[in-house]
């Protein structure tokens, strides 16, 4: 039984060691969006109106403004520094009602493990959002 404990033990910090290191990712993270948003603001690009994707690719709106950061136009950042995937379940009825995201933390690696869409580091995204929205 103290075999046990040991192993639970030895679980429970590693889960605290990995909670630990998302936050601290997400700490990062979330300097770089809110230099994005003072560079972005700075060159005059205004927020723009953001949509969400549902899952049969229909785009609903969501009432949220901010700047898309990737080509896909899943992923935002708002004027207030939150940060939206905006992939969305939604119902038949979200056509015409909208969505509303829920902010999540960011990441420094935008798509890791993924096989399918753009990935890449944050810090390239934002680069290229900026570009696309201060040539405006």
């Amino acid at each position: 039984m103290a075999e046990e404990n040991q192993r639970q033990a030895d679980a429970r910090r590693r889960h605290e060691l990995a909670r630990a290191a998302a936050e601290a990712e997400a700490r990062a993270a979330q300097e770089q969006l809110d230099a994005f948003i003072v560079r972005v603001q700075a060159a005059g690009a205004a927020p723009e109106p953001l949509q969400a994707t549902l899952l049969n690719g229909s785009r609903v709106k969501t009432g949220l403004v901010g700047w898309y950061l990737n080509r896909a136009r899943t992923l935002a950042v708002a004027p207030d520094g939150h940060y939206y995937q905006l992939v969305s379940a939604g119902s038949a009825l979200a056509r015409f009602t909208g969505v509303t995201p829920q902010p999540s933390p960011p990441t420094l690696v935008i798509g890791r493990g993924g096989r399918d869409g753009e990935t890449g580091d944050l810090a390239e995204f934002l680069a290229r959002a900026f570009d696309d929205y201060a040539g405006r």
